[in-house]
């Protein structure tokens, strides 16, 4: 099916929702904003990666706080493309905001859709919770395997969006650890906002 031209007024929605967002190459456990997002896994109980480095980071409340969440089903507080909220202890940040990415398993199983989730879920908790800056990392690209460039497509299409419909939220920062991810994320930004103006 394709997908009618955007209208002006949709242009500038999205437009708006674009120019909150920001790439940096930074530490995210050093950010300071309202929350940052935590690319977990379903049991909540740290892992490598950002999710380690966020866990050591903010100290072993942490965990006893991701142990508090509920199961959904055994071994699972927060299943796939969901989003949970714990307090930031000894972050910078107030909250951590914890969301699933999906596994990369060659594109035919959902994952652009679950990836999108996250980061819309994600903004949709902060909102209900009266945040108003997060800072993500790109989801799903470390050990999850997802390729970087369509996962930061993705980051920035979802967010455009989420942001669109949650204007209470001010600032997003796209957080890069290392060149390639900060370029791929500029990249993805530039082309989505090119897009719409034209």
């Amino acid at each position: 099916m394709t997908r009618a031209p955007a209208s002006d007024s949709e242009r500038a929605v999205t437009g708006a929702a674009l120019g909150k967002l920001e790439v940096r190459a930074a530490d995210i456990t050093r950010c300071r904003v309202d929350a940052i997002v935590n690319a977990a896994n379903e049991a909540l109980l740290g892992g490598g990666g950002v999710d380690g480095a966020i866990h050591a980071a903010a100290g072993p409340e942490l965990l006893a706080a991701c142990r508090a969440v509920l199961e959904e089903r055994s071994g699972v507080r927060c299943p796939t493309g969901e989003a949970r909220i714990t307090p930031g202890f000894r972050l910078s940040a107030r909250f951590v905001i914890h969301t699933v990415g999906p596994v990369w398993r060659g594109g035919q199983y959902g994952e652009a859709e679950l990836l999108a989730r996250c980061y819309r879920n994600a903004v949709s908790l902060a909102a209900q919770q009266g945040l108003r800056s997060l800072a993500f990392p790109a989801i799903s690209t470390g050990v999850f395997g997802y390729p970087l460039e369509p996962a930061c497509r993705v980051a920035v299409g979802a967010l455009a969006g989420a942001l669109a419909v949650h204007a209470s939220i001010e600032s997003v920062s796209l957080i890069a650890f290392g060149e390639p991810t900060a370029r791929a994320l500029h990249d993805a930004l530039q082309a989505h906002l090119t897009a719409t103006q034209a």
